[in-house]
């Protein structure tokens, strides 16, 4: 089957990764990976290849578009729209996933809407999936925003894949009209690998730890929101004493700005690594006795995969890491920071606490999404009929 997967990521990556993960799952099929934010660069499966799109992402408060430099995001916009159109003019795909639209990235219709609209008047044997994940973010209008998605949904689309297992948090808790809409939808679980059967000890080994050595991992995502979390751990950290930890490795991620990196790596220190990024995080997290981080979707459940003990500091700007956190230590998965914990001293007392304890957390949540994605959709032969009848 030839599939072609939708992602547009615009501040972060997590959206990106997540969509990679089912894309790797999707083994066996023809798999075109549309992307279009900013760029990093990344190993892509053998079956999977990708169409970047002219750059495009968006300001930290999600009110206007941002090109590379020197482009025009007018000009941008009427290339994007033409080459994505353009692809489905030449692949004819039997399937079509469109990652979070129309929940969000309402400022990409523009090109979305063309092809879907060229889906619907063409007769083409292509279904539409939404693939989305667990919580959305509040909407200005909710009711209008609400009315729309349902409006799209049933018009388009065939099917929604909900990224998340409803024990933890259900899609109608952010977004009221489900009922409404009429195609299939669908819960696969939450998306993430999983740590390497020999991860821990390959990654310790790479670090020369003892097995009785402490190794605290910091990681802030992508990077562009993330400074306080990692600036407060590397603190911290340098706070413990030859009793505590032994390494602490911080993850920038891969769009914190240089300056940003510069402060981080000031504080370093024989026992503090800075890095950007690594293919090998969840091994790292694996090989950890505690994560410090954001609480991002794909962040959370990558701890829950390692079964690290965790503190998470959620994104303020909106519901989304606050909520789906707040269940996971309801859980008793990880411990949630407060603004106030970041302050150095009192972060100290918390990971040493947090380092004390020899139990590995675990959470009794479906963790399979990209597989079983990648099972549903291969469910049928005639994809636009079997989604239609599920």
């Amino acid at each position: 089957m030839k599939i072609v997967f939708y992602c547009q990521h615009v501040l972060g990556v997590g959206h990106f990764f997540r969509s990679l993960e089912i894309c790797r799952a999707l083994a066996g099929h023809e798999v075109i990976l549309v992307t279009g934010g900013p760029r990093f660069e990344v190993q892509l499966p053998g079956h999977v290849r990708e169409l970047r799109l002219p750059e495009l992402g968006m300001d930290p408060e999600f009110k206007q578009f941002l090109a590379a430099p020197g482009d025009d995001i007018e000009t941008v916009k009427r290339v994007r729209q033409a080459r994505l159109l353009a692809l489905f003019e030449a692949e004819r795909p039997e399937l079509f996933v469109v990652e979070l639209y129309p929940f969000g990235r309402k400022a990409f219709r523009f090109e979305i809407d063309p092809v879907l609209k060229a889906i619907a008047d063409g007769g083409r044997a292509c279904g539409v999936v939404c693939s989305v994940r667990d919580i959305l973010v509040e909407k200005r209008m909710p009711a209008e925003h609400e009315a729309r998605v349902v409006a799209v949904l049933n018009r388009h689309f065939d099917a929604v894949l909900v990224h998340a297992d409803p024990k933890l948090v259900a899609l109608e808790e952010t977004f009221g009209r489900l009922g409404d809409i009429r195609p299939p939808v669908v819960y696969t679980g939450f998306v993430t690998p999983a740590p390497a059967p020999d991860g821990r000890p390959r990654i310790r080994s790479r670090l020369r730890l003892a097995e009785t050595e402490k190794l605290i991992v910091a990681s802030a995502g992508g990077g562009s929101v993330g400074l306080p979390v990692l600036e407060a751990a590397v603190q911290a950290f340098l706070r413990l004493g030859p009793g505590g930890a032994a390494r602490l490795v911080v993850f920038t991620g891969p769009f914190m700005p240089e300056a940003d990196v510069a402060r981080l790596t000031a504080w370093a220190g024989p026992r503090v690594d800075i890095q950007r990024f690594t293919p090998d995080f969840l091994d790292y997290l694996a090989a950890a006795d505690l994560s410090v981080s954001m609480a991002g979707y794909n962040t959370s459940m990558n701890l829950l995969a390692a079964r690290v003990p965790a503190l998470v500091w959620p994104f303020a700007q909106n519901r989304e890491q606050r909520l789906r956190s707040e269940r996971l230590a309801g859980m008793g998965a990880l411990r949630v920071l407060a603004d106030r914990d970041l302050e150095p001293p009192r972060l100290a007392v918390l990971m040493g606490r947090a380092l004390a304890q020899t139990a590995r957390p675990a959470a009794d949540i479906d963790l399979c999404g990209a597989a079983n994605t990648a099972r549903w959709i291969a469910g049928g032969r005639n994809l636009q009929t079997s989604i239609r009848r599920s």
